[in-house]
């Protein structure tokens, strides 16, 4: 990154690349450059603007979807917006990610942008407004932090409009043209702090609360764009399972960072990102559930547990477990544990079928543990005692999977009767991923359950007749895992 100072009054002599960007303007100009070199920049540059672009994939969709919203809140205007940049250190930002109803109801992932649905007689007129080019005629393009010349050219309204399928306008009015009409207004928080001033005196947070609730809903059952990449994502993810797989060795001369860069260059390079941090557990941190330090050692004769997802352009991600033998074979002992988890997962997953209850899955994978906790004389039975007081879950902790799409933990603010007292559908994708957790120090465990934990995770469809395993390219049973390893190792 180019180095950054406070910017004063250059001299001629100071060197470009040393110059700052000028964030912030002054009486509507940007000051310390010269006349001269200001007409300079406002010339000499060539159209630059797209003509005949195809509409993005999902265009279709996002309509489908706007028109779902349009229906669910007739008459009332309905503001969504992306979010914006937000500091990482004094001028430097986090990566921008759009807010996932924005994302989902567009398909547009660029910061700041405010998709507006304005009621009419027969529905509702969507809008999206959108930072435009940086301004060439004050400066803007070259001086500003965010112009074209420092961090890249933005689309036009009028390619925006191409691409998305939708009118697009100028962003930086829209406060002022909400705070002028009238009427109540119902706004996703959370993303644009502006905008919530500016109408703060026509949102109410319940009802703001039950846009967000059904716009959550609008994603529990997935299209078939949304599968395709979903598809996608877990593909990807595979194949930076196995590039984990092949550099086990450097790993463990290493550290845990060593696995999580690893699997990052796969998804960088085929994805956007990671969909969330990877986690990276070997040995007795595969005991926490979400260890994303990712900075312990690396050791032979201990296991690792890989949970991690490649995220897509389009931001949908997977997110994929396996408990993996470093040094390519499990011992007795850790093939036990794996087994019994597997097992629970076959049970969990074959619980996954349209008209089923959410927490059918759930259930199935649960009784297998706690009857092997029993088996294993770690808690007293009989099971349904076990499952009743929930004694098993000292050991196996949290839920069995969750709806899996833009969000890792899809549809998270879903009504409770939708969701998890709900009924599956086709078209639903969600994660099956039980576990075992032994502390290491877990003094109701013999000595050597100690330091061990062990997760399967597998991203799967539901189908109109079952179910479909996205990530069945990925071994799971122990044997096959051992198999999988001895192939990628040589």
């Amino acid at each position: 990154m180019t180095e950054q100072p406070v910017p004063a009054q250059q001299s001629e002599t100071a060197p470009a690349g040393d110059e700052q960007p000028i964030k912030q303007r002054k009486n509507g100009l940007y000051p310390t450059v010269s006349d001269e070199l200001a007409a300079s920049m406002k010339s000499g540059w060539a159209d630059t603007e797209l003509h005949d672009l195809e509409p993005v994939p999902q265009a279709a969709h996002t309509a489908r979807r706007r028109a779902a919203l349009s229906a669910r809140f007739p008459g009332e205007r309905l503001v969504i917006p992306a979010g914006g940049l937000r500091t990482r250190s004094n001028d430097t930002e986090y990566p921008f990610r759009a807010a996932t109803e924005y994302a989902h109801l567009t398909g547009d992932l660029t910061e700041d942008g405010v998709l507006v649905l304005e009621p009419t007689a027969d529905g509702h007129d969507a809008t999206l407004h959108l930072l435009p080019r940086s301004d060439r005629e004050n400066g803007e393009f070259w001086l500003d932090g965010q112009g074209e010349l420092w961090v890249g050219r933005r689309h036009s309204p009028g390619e925006a409009e191409q691409l998305l399928g939708l009118p697009c306008e100028d962003v930086r009015k829209i406060a002022g043209k909400l705070a002028g009409l009238d009427g109540p207004v119902r706004l996703v928080r959370g993303h644009d702090a502006g905008l919530e001033q500016a109408l703060a005196d026509r949102i109410d947070a319940g009802r703001d609360e039950e846009l967000r609730s059904f716009l959550s809903e609008l994603r529990l059952v997935k299209d078939e764009f949304e599968i395709g990449e979903l598809q996608k994502a877990v593909d990807s993810t595979i194949r930076g399972f196995e590039d984990v797989v092949k550099v086990l060795d450097k790993a463990e001369a290493t550290s845990e960072r060593y696995i999580e860069g690893t699997f990052f260059l796969r998804a960088r390079v085929e994805g956007n990102d990671t969909g969330y941090g990877s986690i990276c557990a070997a040995g007795p941190h595969a005991t926490t559930l979400h260890w994303v330090r990712n900075d312990g050692p690396v050791r032979a004769g201990e296991l690792l547990l890989l949970d991690a997802g490649v995220e897509t352009h389009t931001l949908y991600t997977a997110d994929v477990t396996r408990t993996l033998p470093i040094s390519g074979r499990f011992t007795d002992f850790q093939r036990k544990i794996y087994d019994a988890v597997y097992e629970a997962q076959e049970a969990g997953i074959a619980a996954v079928r349209p008209g089923a209850k959410y927490r059918d899955f759930h259930d199935a994978a649960q009784r297998v543990l706690a009857g092997k906790l029993v088996a294993w004389d770690l808690v007293e039975g009989p099971v349904e005692r076990v499952l009743e007081q929930g004694l098993q879950r000292r050991w196996t902790l949290h839920g069995t999977g969750h709806m899996l799409g833009l969000d890792v933990h899809d549809c998270a603010v879903a009504r409770t009767e939708t969701y998890v007292a709900g009924t599956l559908e086709p078209g639903m994708c969600l994660t099956v991923e039980p576990g075992l957790y032994f502390q290491a120090d877990d003094l109701t465990v013999p000595a050597e359950y100690r330091g061990i934990g062990v997760r399967i995770e597998d991203d799967i469809l539901v189908t109109e007749d079952g179910n479909r395993n996205l990530s069945a390219a990925l071994p799971r049973a122990s044997g096959e895992v051992e198999s999988w390893m001895a192939r990628l190792r040589g």
